[in-house]
């Protein structure tokens, strides 16, 4: 693999004990960063730090990212562990599936806590710590949803924008103090995720879910789903000095997936 020139920097990676996140926490770990993972369940949390101790230095802190004050936690746990922070790579998990018409009013308020008010709340807290990195950044992990909305996750097409809002006014109010603010959008990955969605519509269309997967895969130009630690090998990048001069970036990893141009 080839080296980012990550040894010994400071991570936190939310949402990591599986999927999205857990990717993305083994490829920093294989590049020699130390990284924090999370998860609300302590279980969970146990097991993951026991597999990927195996590839690096891991630490672990519970908390649920949609209380505020249990996010906040998690970066000042997470930086007393480190002794630092150099990065903050933000994933979540998804919200409930469903069309607009299918979801309730609190369905909106709990994909407002999970995918707008966790990533403020542990944003603000580690812009506090990274001011004093010598090469900080932030990396937001949200959806190819968010250029063109997919069926069956109207939480997701219409909440993850804000993310990428968010990307944009952060990368110009932060970069004065070198802080680096940018995003990947993964498109099909196999995760939970996907097999969830694969059941909802096999079910609504009468196939089997493996018949549904096979169908997206043959749909993306590269001709497969991806997998999490495709997702990792772009947000190790951002975190890096490589990408130093990316900042208010939003990049899929998709396969090819997105047909939009810009």
């Amino acid at each position: 693999m080839v080296s980012l020139g990550l040894n010994g920097y400071k991570v936190i990676v939310t949402a990591s004990t599986d999927g999205i996140g857990r990717g993305i926490a083994e490829v920093l770990l294989e590049q020699g960063a130390r990284v924090v993972i999370n998860s609300r369940d302590q279980g969970r949390l146990e097991k993951a730090i026991s597999d990927l101790s195996l590839l690096g230095e891991v630490y672990g802190v519970t908390g649920d990212l949609t209380v505020p004050s249990q996010a906040e936690r998690i970066v000042d746990k997470g930086v007393e562990q480190l002794g630092g922070l150099d990065s903050l790579v933000y994933v979540t998990g998804s919200p409930k599936p469903g069309k607009f018409t299918d979801l309730a009013w609190e369905d909106w308020d709990e994909g407002v806590n999970l995918l707008i008010k966790s990533a403020l709340a542990v944003t603000r807290r580690a812009v506090t710590y990274l001011k004093s990195s010598e090469n900080p950044s932030i990396v937001y992990s949200t959806s190819v949803a968010v250029k063109e909305p997919m069926p069956d996750i109207a939480l997701s097409n219409v909440l993850r924008i804000s993310i990428h809002g968010l990307v944009k006014t952060l990368a110009r109010e932060l970069g004065f103090i070198g802080i680096r603010v940018n995003a990947v959008m993964p498109g099909y990955i196999m995760t939970k995720r996907v097999v969830e969605l694969a059941e909802t519509r096999a079910k609504e269309e009468g196939v089997s879910a493996d018949d549904v997967v096979k169908g997206i895969g043959r749909g993306i130009p590269l001709g497969r789903i991806g997998d999490p630690r495709e997702v990792g090998y772009v947000a190790a990048f951002l975190v890096s000095r490589l990408a130093s001069y990316v900042t208010g970036a939003s990049i899929p990893v998709d396969g090819g997936l997105l047909k939009s141009v810009f």
